[in-house]
């Protein structure tokens, strides 16, 4: 009797377990929305397309939006050309004259100024999408932030290309040699805001490419290649005359904010995010009465 009494207490306590009554998941398992928001996870073809193309209208319809303050402009190119010259940097004329006394060279790098830093951009993009799902939003993150950032100081520091300089002799590559290189030289110069050269976005996005490829890429040829790319970049953008070593450095800045931002967001770096989101699993249903 006492022995049937035992089994009989045995049996009812393994039925009082909480997860065999209600049948609900451990509270780990449901993390809260600003987890859920973070963690990486599959992008989707059809909103990234939409996202990118209303986010660089947007980032278009801004940066010429910018009040082009040409007095302030100019005198700030003056400055900051006066700045490199104390600084023994200032270069630009001499690789400017230097590279447009080779015809070859120069139309090559003007068209290389006018569609590289479309193309690249968004193949690298297109190749973390398809290649490292779980890293795309937070490399996707780091270009967004950094062409915000880049949006603040259009506006509050509005800078001439060195090719706009009234006092100095830079050659305006474009002009002279009649190929269609830049936005804002030509025909095409009211299309775009002639004095927003402070950051250089062409340095932005080329360096974001760059380190990009240089950082999941496992074949040694495209990691040098993504070395290569932001510096070869460089030279383009001071030989054409459209940019100030300086305005180098300040895509740079914004490009480390970028980073930042993701980092904070994320976690981690882009790179170190798992390569293929993880698939989360799926709540057991609630057993019917």
């Amino acid at each position: 009797m006492a022995e049937a009494s035992v089994k009989t207490l045995e049996t009812r306590t393994d039925v009082s377990t909480p997860a065999a009554v209600d049948g609900a998941a451990p509270p780990e398992t449901r993390p809260d929305l600003l987890t859920r928001l973070r963690a990486p996870r599959r992008p989707r073809i059809w909103f990234e397309i939409l996202l990118i193309a209303v986010s660089y209208w947007t980032y278009s319809l801004i940066r010429n939006a910018v009040p082009e303050q040409k007095t302030v402009a100019l005198a700030n190119a003056d400055f900051l050309w006066r700045l490199e010259q104390a600084l023994g940097i200032a270069v630009e004329k001499t690789v400017n004259h230097t590279v447009d006394s080779v015809t070859w060279l120069v139309v090559g790098m003007n068209y290389y100024y006018a569609t590289l830093h479309f193309v690249v951009t968004l193949g690298v993009l297109a190749w973390i999408y398809r290649r490292h799902p779980g890293r795309y939003a937070a490399t996707r993150l780091v270009l967004f932030a950094t062409t915000g950032v880049a949006l603040v100081g259009y506006y509050f520091y509005p800078l001439a290309p060195p090719r706009l300089m009234e006092t100095e002799d830079f050659i305006d590559t474009v002009l002279v040699h009649h190929t269609w290189g830049s936005m804002a030289s030509g025909n095409l110069k009211n299309m775009s805001n002639q004095y927003a050269a402070m950051p250089s976005m062409h340095i932005g996005w080329s360096l974001w490419c760059g380190l990009t490829i240089f950082a999941v890429a496992t074949v040694p040829w495209a990691r040098v290649l993504g070395l290569l790319y932001p510096t070869v970049t460089l030279v383009v953008i001071v030989a054409t005359a459209n940019h100030f070593w300086l305005d180098a450095v300040g895509g740079m800045i914004c490009l480390a904010f970028g980073y930042a931002v993701s980092r904070a967001w994320y976690g981690d770096m882009p790179h170190r995010l798992p390569r293929h989101p993880s698939t989360p699993a799926r709540t057991r249903p609630r057993p019917r009465c």
